[in-house]
C-alpha cells in the first residue's frame, strides 16, 4: 500500500412517498439532481475544510455527501443498532481520545493470559489481531517477484521493466529533493536574516527593495518552491520536502530494495496458507509514522458530537482493528485471512484502504471474499490512486474475474474533491466504467492520527472509509438489509453529476462523469437513508 469551478447546479426534487405498514408515512424529497445551484467561489473556511466530506450540495454548496443533512432531518435521536467496522489497515491507536470510545473488545477473551479463550484460532485478540507482528516497512510486490528469481514467471518480464522504470524515477527525484532543500533553507536564513524574523508572508518578500543580485536570487527562491506552492511558511514548505524525501529514501531502501524481507522477523511462510501460528494481538501503530490506519478509522467512525477533534460518519459502530497493512505491498495471505477474521467475529462491514496490481494468491482472497460474502459481510475497497483506468488494468483485491463480478458484496470506491465541476474528480483517482463502484469525497479529509492528533490526508484510503460509515450507518438503523441491498442502495441512491471532468489530472483527457464507474454516481447518505427505508419496509 502506498499513499503517496464552473457553476454549480440547482438540484431537481421529486416527491417520495415511502410507506410503513400501509399507514405512516415519511415525508422527504431525495436529492435527484443538479441543475442551477449558485456555485461557491470562495475557498472554503477553516470549519468546512474539516467536515466538507459531510456537507451538502444544496445547503452548503459543497459536493459532499448529505451526512449532516441525514443526521438533522432522518436519523435525529434514533440510535439503531450496534454494527461492528472491521478496518483491515495499518496499526490503530486504540487509545485515542476520539477513538478510545469506539473500538470492539473481544469479550469472549480474557486480556493478557496466553490463551485462546474463545478458540477462534488467535489468542489474546482482544481488539483485533495483528498479522504483521513488530514489522512495517515491506516491498512491493512486484519486486517479490524479481526478488524470487523465477524468470518463467508470466509477469517477470513485466515486473522487471516496472522495477527499472520505478528505480530511475526515484532515484531522479530523490538526487531532485536533495538539492532542492539545501537551496530553500538557504533562502530563507538569507530573507529571515533581511526581515529580521523567523515567520514572514508572500507581501513582505515581494516588498524587499535590493540590489543585492544573491538576495534577489533568494527572494526568486522562496516566492517560487514556497509561495508559488501554495505553502504558508517557509517551514511548511521544508516540512513536506523533507517529508517527501523521506518516503523517496523508504521507498528505495524497502519498498524496492530486491534484497531487503521485512516478512523474516515474522518466522512464516507467507506462500502457505496453512501456516497461520503467526501475528499476536498488539493492534497499535509501531512506527511513528504509522498513521494510516488511524485515519482511516476515525473516518468512519471517531466519536460524534464530543467535543474533540471530528466525527465519524457512522454514530453506532464499534471498530475492529486487523493490523496487516505494511508501509509496502501487503501479503495476499495476510488479507484473506483478515477477511475471514473480520467474518468470523462479527463484523458486518469491512474497510479495505489498500491495493497493489500484482497478486500471485488472488485465489486465497477471492474466497475470502465469497467467505465473507456467505457470511453477509460488505466490503469497501479504495480504488486506488495511479490514475488509472481499472478497466484496462487489473487491481487488488476485486470482486472480477476475466471481467464478470464473481461476489455481489464488494464495493470500489474512486475518490473526489472539495469543489464542484471539471476538477471534482480528484486527480490521482483509479476510475473504471466496469470496475469502480462510485465515487465519494477523498481529497483533504480532515481524520484522527496517533498520539490524540488530527490530521488531514487524501486518497481512495480516505474515500473508502466514507463509503463504510455510511454503510454501517445504513445496517445500524436498518439491520434486516443484506450487505448485497446496502451496496446496491449506495449505488443507486447516489446523485448524478453531470458534469464533464478531467481525468488523472490531464486537460486533454475530459469526460462525462457517469463515464468513469459503474452507478455514474457521487454516493449521498441523505439518499441513501430514504432508499434503505423504503426497501426495508
Amino acid at each position: 500500500m502506498r499513499f503517496m469551478n464552473p457553476k454549480l447546479f440547482l438540484y431537481l426534487l421529486f416527491a417520495f412517498i415511502i410507506t410503513s405498514c400501509g399507514t405512516s408515512r415519511l415525508v422527504t424529497t431525495p436529492i435527484s439532481g443538479i441543475d442551477n445551484t449558485p456555485l461557491k467561489y470562495t475557498e472554503l473556511t477553516e470549519a468546512e475544510e474539516k467536515i466538507w466530506g459531510h456537507l451538502d450540495f444544496v445547503n452548503d454548496t459543497i459536493p459532499g455527501i448529505s451526512v449532516e443533512k441525514a443526521y438533522n432531518e432522518l436519523i435525529k435521536n434514533k440510535k439503531g443498532a450496534k454494527v461492528i467496522v472491521a478496518v483491515i489497515d495499518s496499526g490503530i491507536d486504540i487509545d485515542h481520545e476520539d477513538l478510545e470510545g469506539v473500538i470492539w473488545t473481544n469479550k469472549n477473551e480474557i486480556p493478557n493470559n496466553n490463551k485462546d479463550d474463545d478458540n477462534n484460532g488467535y489468542v489474546d485478540d482482544v481488539h483485533g489481531w495483528n498479522f504483521l507482528g513488530e514489522a512495517y516497512q515491506e516491498q512491493l510486490e512486484y519486486v517479490r517477484l524479481l526478488a524470487g528469481g523465477n524468470t518463467k514467471d508470466p509477469r517477470y518480464a513485466e515486473a522487471e521493466a516496472e522495477y527499472q522504470k520505478k528505480r530511475t524515477e526515484y532515484l531522479n527525484l530523490k538526487a531532485q529533493y536533495g538539492q532542492i532543500i539545501p537551496i530553500i533553507e538557504d533562502a530563507h536564513k538569507a530573507v529571515s536574516a533581511h526581515l529580521k524574523k523567523e515567520n514572514y508572508e508572500k507581501d513582505e518578500v515581494s516588498a524587499i527593495k535590493t540590489e543585492d543580485k544573491t538576495l534577489q536570487q533568494h527572494i526568486y527562491t522562496i516566492n517560487t518552491l514556497v509561495f508559488g506552492n501554495d505553502f504558508k511558511t517557509t517551514q511548511d514548505a521544508l516540512d513536506v520536502f523533507n517529508d517527501t524525501l523521506k518516503q523517496l529514501n523508504e521507498m528505495l531502501d524497502y519498498n524496492l530494495n530486491k534484497s531487503f524481507n521485512g516478512r523474516k522477523i515474522m518466522g512464516d511462510n507467507p506462500d502457505d496458507f496453512n501456516d497461520r501460528n503467526y501475528g499476536n494481538g498488539n493492534v497499535k501503530p509501531r512506527d511513528k509514522d504509522e498513521g494510516h490506519g488511524t485515519h482511516v478509522a476515525g473516518i468512519v467512525a471517531a466519536e460524534r458530537n464530543n467535543g474533540k477533534g471530528v466525527n465519524g460518519v457512522a454514530n453506532n459502530v464499534e471498530i475492529m482493528s486487523i493490523r496487516a497493512i505494511s508501509n509496502g505491498d501487503e501479503y495476499d495471505k495476510d488479507v484473506a485471512l483478515a477477511i475471514r477474521y473480520a467474518a468470523d467475529n462479527g463484523a458486518k462491514i469491512v474497510n479495505m484502504s489498500f491495493g497493489k496490481y500484482y497478486s500471485p494468491h488472488s485465489d486465497w482472497v477471492k474466497e475470502a471474499i465469497l467467505y465473507a460474502e456467505q457470511k453477509d459481510v460488505l466490503l469497501i475497497s479504495g480504488a486506488g490512486n495511479e490514475s488509472l483506468n481499472l478497466d484496462n488494468k487489473a487491481s487488488y483485491p476485486q470482486d472480477q474475474e476475466n471481467g464478470v463480478e464473481f461476489a455481489t458484496n464488494f464495493l470500489s470506491v474512486g475518490a473526489t474533491e472539495q469543489k464542484y465541476g471539471s476538477g471534482v474528480v480528484a486527480n490521482y483517482s483509479n476510475y473504471g466504467k466496469n470496475t469502480v463502484d462510485v465515487f465519494a469525497p477523498g481529497s483533504n479529509i480532515y481524520s484522527t492520527y496517533p498520539n490524540n492528533t488530527y490530521k488531514a490526508e487524501g486518497g481512495t484510503s480516505m474515500s473508502a472509509p466514507m463509503v463504510a460509515g455510511l454503510a454501517a450507518l445504513i445496517r445500524s438503523q436498518y439491520p434486516k438489509l443484506s450487505a448485497a441491498q446496502v451496496k446496491q442502495i449506495i449505488m443507486d441512491s447516489g446523485l448524478s453529476l453531470k458534469a464533464k471532468v478531467i481525468v488523472g489530472g490531464n486537460s486533454n483527457n475530459v469526460k462525462p462523469f457517469g463515464e468513469l464507474s459503474k452507478s455514474s454516481k457521487l454516493v449521498n447518505a441523505y439518499n441513501a437513508l430514504i432508499m434503505a427505508r423504503k426497501i426495508s419496509n
